[in-house]
């Protein structure tokens, strides 16, 4: 059974034969919202994703995030539950039915501690930044990247773990560029479904004849370590400036000197930063680093970099 919440249902609706209250706003975007409903059944609490269909691409890109959700079944990867297409008049809506984490997400987590002054120490920095990569292994496992990595994109659940939401950006890893039309085209993508303070920068300006892969995700993962440890992302406030981020993210990021954490989980995260795709790690080499991390007694310094 769900938990109680202090909610009141505004109305009713139907997912492939269940019936769902609809409780409360949970968060919106640009073009879908999310609610918080309880299947009648039994009680139990989801969030129903809401997306907005003004034609068939926007229906063919809803579709695709369903499909991208069928591919796996991980723990550190938000199942779909179920999902349907909805008629609104001219319009259509995609729903897809998700867990709901109370926890939220993990940008909430770390803007908590951020406005009583503190931060998410090494300890528990490193097994979520574990189950990121773990969840991370078995899309590039699979021949995709996610594309929009980024601290609302991970929610934790009860035990602190984290599961990688979102997945309406995620493509094939590795993509061929060919010419500039091919390259241009890339770069409104990456504009539209990327989020700028997390984007890698060969997205900002593509090459008319390149290879982009996956570690357009390793840069993000970046970002969102050093989001953990410093309370905001490297990019965040030169874009809430309205400064350059596209001329930020090509230079070497300096990675602050806090003493707050080991000296290998610093020079991982200047490794993920690398401003060259091609001096970026892969997600195994990562994942190594981190489990050594792990493993060694507290206070000592395991840099293997």
């Amino acid at each position: 059974m769900g938990h109680a919440l202090c909610a009141c249902a505004r109305g009713s609706l139907s997912i492939e034969g269940q019936r769902y209250l609809l409780l409360q706003r949970l968060g919106e975007g640009g073009f879908s919202y999310v609610d918080l409903v309880e299947r009648l059944q039994d009680g139990r609490f989801y969030a129903l994703k809401r997306i907005l269909c003004h034609d068939k691409e926007d229906r063919r890109e809803a579709l695709h995030e369903v499909e991208m959700h069928g591919l796996f079944e991980h723990p550190n990867i938000l199942r779909l539950e179920a999902h349907c297409m909805v008629e609104k008049g001219p319009k259509h809506e995609a729903w897809l039915l998700l867990p709901f984490l109370r926890r939220g997400t993990l940008w909430s987590e770390v803007e908590a501690l951020r406005d009583k002054g503190t931060f998410l120490p090494e300890e528990r920095i490193v097994p979520i930044l574990l189950g990121i990569c773990r969840g991370l292994e078995a899309i590039h496992a699979k021949g995709y990247a996610h594309r929009d990595l980024k601290p609302t994109n991970v929610l934790l659940d009860d035990e602190e773990q984290p599961v990688l939401m979102d997945l309406g950006s995620m493509n094939q890893a590795c993509i061929e560029v060919k010419g500039s039309r091919e390259a241009m085209a890339l770069q409104d993508w990456a504009a539209q479904r990327c989020t700028i303070s997390y984007r890698a920068p060969e997205l900002f300006t593509v090459e008319r004849d390149c290879v982009i892969d996956e570690r357009t995700d390793i840069w993000s993962l970046g970002c969102v370590l050093y989001c953990m440890m410093f309370g905001e992302g490297p990019y965040d406030l030169i874009f809430q400036k309205g400064d350059s981020v596209a001329l930020a993210v090509q230079n070497q990021l300096h990675v602050p000197a806090s003493g707050r954490y080991s000296a290998a989980l610093e020079h991982l995260l200047s490794s993920m930063m690398a401003v060259n795709p091609q001096d970026r790690p892969h997600i195994s080499y990562i994942l190594d680093q981190l489990e050594g991390l792990q493993a060694a007694p507290s206070g000592q310094d395991t840099t293997r970099i």
